[in-house]
């Protein structure tokens, strides 16, 4: 991708109302795990680093990311080294996890199975594995396009290759419930007129004004509190836990 795009990613991830709310989503879910203290965590393709503040305040955090130019970006932050890596193959870490987190990465890759394979070696027994992927096909929009995504999800596919790739499935739901009408009727009616919106990198990347920004925030991570205590029935994206067995 162009290095347009991840300057857009690293101006808006910090305000956006998506990330922030799926951060605090996140937060929410890994303090449900009771982390030994002085965690291993490694993040698995972190783009420009916007979870990376937030995934340190749970131990310490190792990131690797497949782009060099959004790798750049996520040094900046400077929490800890990103190096560059890919899976399955180029993992740049010999180390063993307390967790590892994909965040929306899994829809990226041309072989998930592999991939969770790969990163199950990863972790320690016992360790954790958070994965969180965007939902449904008939979702699919111009956004899957510019992120050169392969696939959309939904929850029992991603839970039958979790399960493929050696894991113990603990918890696992769809989230944005609250947005996904208005999602769904949006993307599905550009996709019925064609609406493409080459005009820009990516129209899901757009601020809203403040008001409204800060209430889609407030809406989504809302969900924070009842991700863990029920399966919510669907979502524009899923969330999952797994566990490596001891």
């Amino acid at each position: 991708m162009d290095k347009n795009f991840y300057l857009q990613y690293a101006k808006f991830e910090d305000k956006h109302w998506w990330f922030v709310g799926r951060r605090r989503i996140i937060n929410h879910v890994i303090n449900q795990l009771n982390l030994p203290q002085n965690s291993e965590i490694l993040e698995v393709g972190c783009g420009t680093g916007g979870n990376l503040n937030m995934l340190a305040r749970h131990g310490r955090v190792l990131a690797m990311e497949l782009d060099e130019i959004a790798c750049k970006f996520a040094n900046r932050r400077q929490v800890t080294p990103v190096k560059l890596g890919s899976l399955p193959d180029k993992i740049p870490f010999t180390g063993e996890y307390d967790l590892i987190a994909m965040l929306d990465v899994m829809e990226h890759l041309d072989d998930d199975l592999a991939a969770l394979k790969a990163l199950h070696s990863k972790l320690k027994p016992g360790g954790w594995l958070l994965v969180t992927v965007p939902a449904y096909q008939f979702l699919w929009s111009r956004h899957d396009e510019i992120n050169q995504h392969k696939r959309r999800y939904v929850l029992k596919g991603l839970k039958q290759v979790v399960k493929n790739g050696g894991y113990t499935v603990r918890h696992s739901s769809y989230f944005n419930v609250f947005l996904f009408p208005a999602v769904a009727f949006v993307r599905c009616l550009k996709n019925l007129l064609r609406i493409d919106n080459d005009s820009q990198i990516s129209s899901d990347l757009t601020l809203p004004p403040k008001p409204v920004n800060q209430l889609l925030t407030f809406l989504f991570a809302s969900e924070r509190h009842l991700i863990n205590r029920v399966t919510l029935p669907f979502g524009v994206s899923v969330l999952l836990v797994a566990q490596k067995k001891l």
